[in-house]
């Protein structure tokens, strides 16, 4: 199997694999992308995967509240603005509650210097106080990894675990491919390779895919 793969190669290494490479076979190849994301959520799952650290910037809304969220957000590491002349003097946001933040600003018609922000929903923070100025803000957070596609060839699982992302399509293919004797041969050879990526591992490939996005 070679070093890297597309998202193209992985579905045709696939089928050869099943014995099953005819693009009319729709028993198994039609099925194939959406086996090949579900085998990409279960490695991010039971590698216990976070997601790949990003970088936004962007400015808050004098009056407003409410922030958006960055597409495919996961998880917030930490968000500061900027005050001062120029709002080049770096201040720190202090996560708290949606209970705490409402309860502290009661009134988000008053508007005043940001102290904290909480969690709205999945894609909008809570500020408060709601900012009295038009504060430029950096987030730190972890962005879940795009799944494959047409469009999308590779993402940090081609790149850097191809034999397990293949396995862990074989796992899935399973279902199709009652009375296949290969299936145990695949869990555990999957399983063999899962075992054997350690946390430092994963930490360090994460680590080489953060990348950073202007909001």
């Amino acid at each position: 199997m070679p070093t890297a793969v597309t998202f193209d190669s992985l579905k045709t290494l696939v089928a050869s694999y099943v014995e099953r490479g005819s693009l009319t076979d729709e028993a198994v190849y039609d099925v194939l992308p959406t086996l090949i994301n579900n085998a990409e959520r279960n490695i991010q799952v039971e590698l216990n995967v976070t997601g790949v650290r990003q970088v936004a910037t962007a400015s808050m809304t004098t009056g407003s509240s409410v922030l958006v969220k960055p597409e495919l957000w996961r998880r917030t590491t930490s968000i500061n603005f900027g005050t001062g002349v120029g709002m080049t003097k770096r201040t720190a946001l202090l996560p708290r509650s949606y209970e705490y933040c409402r309860t502290f600003w009661p009134d988000e018609s008053l508007t005043d210097q940001p102290l904290f922000y909480a969690d709205y929903d999945d894609e909008h923070f809570l500020i408060s106080p709601t900012p009295d100025a038009d504060y430029p803000f950096e987030l730190i957070y972890f962005a879940k990894p795009t799944l494959l596609d047409d469009t999308n060839q590779t993402n940090w699982l081609t790149e850097n675990w191809p034999q397990l992302l293949l396995y862990a399509t074989l796992r899935e293919v399973a279902p199709f491919l009652k009375g296949d004797e290969r299936i145990p041969v695949w869990e555990g050879m999957y399983v063999k390779l899962l075992s054997s990526i350690s946390g430092d591992d994963t930490k360090k490939i994460i680590d080489r895919a953060a990348s950073r996005q202007e909001a």
